[in-house]
């Protein structure tokens, strides 16, 4: 190796810098002027010079393809590059000579060991380099798009990433970084919308949080033969929502005794079969506005609902109350059922005829008890929300009569199914919720329901009974709607392995399931809470003059939390003027942020 001397050409941290004094540490000039002291082995010599100053590192003009053709299959050093490519060795051709090898094309290696590369790798490099420059000039054409607002078919690419952020499923996206915005699911989402790629119709939020979008696939077995009470005599009416899909409970009158029927899932979906060990992993059915996705196969609902079929097979709850409305008499029977489906307002309707009439005598003798021991009734503004050929309906769901009789006679089985788990010694999931925070001065109107609903506790499922505050019952559990929550089907399942004369699942092992449902059932509320805020959004962004009455239900200042009955939708406003709680506000709308769920009104006036 030679000498590295006063006028030296050598590398330092890849760029050229000549020697200007040598000694035990080197004093080095750089590109820039400035000089510093560094150590011999901080350098590579190129050239062991005279070089004056840098400036004499011109571009040279050489034969590259001719050296490297003549070099072929043997080592080289810079020296003899140099003189083959450009016919001589200076430290202007050992620089040029360098930037071959560290442009690495056809040679490599260090100025004392080059390797020359085969035509076979030179050819490889060449694609590799000509695919990275089309990619870098795409990269750069669908930036340029983006910033003008008109992408093409071939930047769709790009955006599978941003999609992928938006829907939960990565963290970091170059392209956003690169436009210089947040790596957020909500700004991937709105850079989606901004270019078009996505419409307010695409619902992010189930697809985010990880649930299921499609049906299960899992077999279910023929029906089993077992002996069945015949209770087809008795007019039965499954009463539910308009459009409903899985009816799973209907109510009978016999006498003075009230049959809740409900949907025998149990006798197809069997602990820890295939559909059971599904419908755990699910823990409820989703009820998004643009479609239910069910926690079973759809054969089970098409199978066991309540009326889709001439004749069904129930699990029936045979109560009869005592003249304060107590649980006199209870009575579980596996059965056949012959139902009517009638809809709410249907139901409304005929409540003033048999036997509709007595049924909701019946059940609101049942409510008084409730009362009486301290049950809660919040009662505020609901809507229906659907999406059809994307178009957002809201329809507004009236304080019906015939939805308070459904309710109190599911309620009626809930607590009949807990107490007759308790008289034999069946273990269940019971359901029980600790008694409301004490509140102020209780308030009126919707002011007051919406205080109200803050001091209530949440609801848990228990293997140990214990009272439900809201309810005002001593001791419940959810029983009536087994095609659409896990814990039901448990309940269902229980019951009937003591109809059957065969052991129940232990009490670590309800447990078990508890834990599993409870694990995954939050996460599917919340996605249908967040698809309900998304589509009312969408609802108003088809509305865009859309004006409204809101009702103040909590204030702080001229800062105030309004109702608005119609979209069923809090919303914070800044009022014009003092009002008091319950006063009415006209409202219109200021802005729709889809992407972060946000919605803004002005209150005129």
């Amino acid at each position: 190796m030679a000498e590295i001397r006063e006028g030296s050409l050598v590398l330092y941290k890849n760029r050229p810098a000549r020697v200007a004094a040598a000694s035990e540490r080197l004093e080095i000039e750089l590109e820039a002027g400035k000089t510093l002291k560094v150590r011999p082995k901080d350098v590579v010599l190129l050239h062991p010079g005279p070089l004056r100053h840098l400036g004499e590192l011109q571009p040279q003009a050489g034969e590259v393809e001719t050296a490297w053709e003549l070099l072929q299959g043997s080592p080289t050093c810079l020296e003899e590059l140099a003189e083959l490519v450009y016919g001589a060795y200076t430290p202007a051709t050992a620089w040029a000579a360098w930037q071959l090898v560290a442009e690495g094309l056809y040679f490599r290696g260090t100025p004392e060991a080059i390797r020359v590369r085969s035509p076979e790798e030179v050819a490889q490099e060449r694609a590799a380099r000509a695919a990275r420059a089309a990619e870098e000039a795409a990269w750069s054409a669908f930036l340029a798009h983006v910033r003008e607002g008109c992408l093409g078919p071939e930047d769709e690419r790009y955006l599978r990433e941003v999609e992928e952020v938006a829907l939960g499923r990565r963290t970091f996206s170059p392209v956003l970084r690169a436009l210089g915005w947040s790596e957020t699911p909500e700004q991937a989402h709105a850079l989606l919308l901004k270019l078009g790629h996505w419409d307010a119709l695409v619902d992010p939020y189930p697809q985010r949080l990880g649930v299921a979008r499609q049906a299960p696939q899992v077999a279910l077995p023929p029906l089993a033969e077992e002996p069945r009470v015949d209770l087809t005599h008795l007019p039965a009416f499954a009463i539910d929502d308009e459009g409903n899909r899985d009816p799973d409970d209907a109510l009978s009158l016999e006498g003075k005794r009230l049959w809740v029927h409900v949907a025998d899932v149990a006798a197809l979906v069997p602990p820890d079969s295939p559909a059971d060990v599904e419908a755990r992993a699910r823990g409820v059915s989703l009820y998004l506005p643009e479609g239910t996705v069910p926690m079973l196969p759809p054969a089970a609902a098409q199978r066991l609902g309540l009326g889709l079929q001439e004749v069904s097979p129930a699990l029936s709850f045979g109560i009869e109350l005592d003249a304060e409305g107590r649980l006199a008499r209870v009575e579980v029977v596996r059965s056949w059922v012959r139902v009517t489906r009638l809809s709410y307002a249907e139901a409304e309707a005929q409540l003033h005829s048999e036997p509709l009439c007595s049924l909701h005598r019946l059940t609101q003798r049942y409510r008084a008890r409730r009362q009486a021991r301290g049950a809660t009734d919040i009662a505020l503004p609901e809507v229906r929300i659907r999406v059809r050929e994307g178009q957002v309906w809201l329809e507004p769901l009236p304080p019906l009569a015939s939805r308070s009789l459904v309710q109190e006679a599911m309620l009626m089985a809930g607590e009949a199914a807990a107490r007759f788990a308790l008289a034999h010694d069946l273990p269940l999931p019971f359901t029980t919720q600790d008694p409301p925070e004490a509140a102020g001065e209780p308030l009126e109107g919707l002011a007051g329901m919406y205080a109200l609903r803050r001091t209530m506790k949440r609801s848990q499922p228990s293997t140990t009974p214990g009272p439900h505050a809201g309810l005002g019952l001593e001791v419940y559990t959810r029983a009536t709607s087994p095609l659409r929550r896990y814990l039901d089907l448990v309940v269902h399942q229980q019951l009937r392995a003591y109809l059957r004369g065969e052991a129940p699942l232990s009490a670590a092992q309800v447990l078990e399931r508890v834990g599993a449902a409870e694990a995954v059932t939050g996460t599917a509320r919340q996605a249908e809470r967040l698809a309900r805020r998304h589509w009312t959004l969408v609802y108003l962004l088809q509305q865009p003059r859309w004006r409204g009455e809101g009702v103040v239900v909590e204030k702080r200042g001229l800062r105030a939390t309004v109702l608005i009955p119609a979209l069923a939708l809090e919303a914070q406003v800044l009022l014009p003027q003092e009002v008091p709680l319950n006063s009415p506000v006209s409202l219109v709308l200021s802005s729709v942020d889809l992407p972060a769920l946000d919605v803004r009104f002005r209150v005129e006036g």
